[in-house]
């Protein structure tokens, strides 16, 4: 929307009504399933310092030279088994974009067209930077970046900011900025995971014998030098267990996606599930909190890889919960989030 500019100095830039801006970032995808593509994308990702803290100087010719002449190849066979073919992209950016598309119809209507909502990704594309410099030109000159992790880590959530910062940085005019915090306790993602567990066990012809809330791994030392991810993750076991009135013994946690040698957050997820016949427990349900859109570790490395092997080790019924993804649910937690944290400039 641009304001009356009669009384502007002749070759004036046009001025417009201030908006405010709305960046959902996720972590990010590879752009096709092909060894270049992956190999593109892995190298960004492992290259972020903040996800591996190996130094550099030992760690690229490491990643360079040896993890990425064979990891691309195997990730992409992963991502090729869940891959959306119609749109030609990940889930990741499919849910991505729904929940951008939502959220912002769902201010537009409360909010009459003020708030501007883009999404970007930590790595690959759309790029936080372009989707910055988007917002900036519809005329946003307050931005509230919106990390889509519930549960913070340096990993995640703090390098999705960074990414935002260094690009604000090059900016001569730059917009106020706000960062959304943690809300792995927040009492409406609470109660959207809820819903969504007892949604998706409604739907079965059995019951579970026991639900198991998946996390993404993180090496131990992390947790030793003070990233609270690991107490956050078992905050948001607890709650939800308490919501859906169980028992400890019915909803535990476990973490998955571990990578490397070195420790990390334990119980590890595979050898849990693996053994869990063996002790009567044969029917199970898996749900992935700290991902608010299913990607290639819930879609492939749950639902396809910890059912195998839950089934092959004598289980007899597995189901998988899919994330939050567009849910009206989560489309409406988004928004509470959102406007308060815009409290004060809206």
């Amino acid at each position: 929307m641009t304001q009356n500019n009669t009384n502007l100095p002749v070759g004036h830039p046009p001025v417009t009504v201030p908006k405010i801006g709305v960046l959902l970032i996720n972590l990010g995808t590879p752009e096709a399933t092909d060894y270049w593509s992956m190999r593109r994308y892995l190298s960004e990702f492992l290259s972020d310092r903040r996800v591996v803290e190996i130094p550099q100087a030992i760690w690229q010719p490491i990643l360079q030279g040896i993890i990425l002449t064979f990891r691309p190849k195997k990730s992409g066979h992963a991502y090729a088994g869940i891959w959306n073919r119609e749109l030609n992209e990940s889930p990741l950016k499919t849910f991505t974009r729904a929940q951008a598309d939502g959220l912002r119809a769902a201010l537009d209507g409360a909010h009459g067209g003020r708030i501007m909502v883009e999404w970007g990704m930590r790595y690959g594309h759309p790029a936080t930077a372009k989707a910055i410099d988007s917002l900036i030109a519809q005329g946003c000159e307050r931005i509230l970046l919106f990390p889509l992790y519930p549960q913070y880590s340096a990993t995640t959530t703090a390098t999705a900011c960074d990414q935002a910062f260094r690009h604000l940085m090059t900016l001569r005019r730059q917009p106020a900025v706000r960062t959304v915090p943690t809300y792995h306790d927040d009492p409406a993602y609470i109660d959207a995971l809820a819903a969504s567990v007892t949604r998706a066990l409604g739907g079965l012809s059995w019951k579970p014998d026991r639900i198991i809330a998946s996390f993404h791994g993180l090496p131990k030392l992390y947790l030793e030098k003070g990233d609270p991810y690991h107490c956050y993750c078992l905050k948001t076991t607890r709650l939800l267990r308490e919501k859906l009135g169980l028992g400890a013994d019915m909803l535990t946690h476990a973490f998955q996606s571990r990578f490397g040698r070195t420790e990390w957050l334990q119980p590890y997820l595979e050898p849990t599930v693996q053994a869990l016949p063996a002790q009567g427990v044969k029917k199970l349900a898996i749900l992935a909190p700290a991902f608010v859109s299913d990607c290639v570790e819930t879609l492939e490395e749950v639902d396809q890889g910890i059912r195998a092997t839950f089934l092959t080790a004598g289980g007899s019924d597995f189901a998988y919960i899919p994330c939050l993804n567009d849910h009206p649910d989560h489309i409406g937690l988004l928004r509470r989030i959102v406007e308060r944290e815009l409290a004060g400039w809206i």
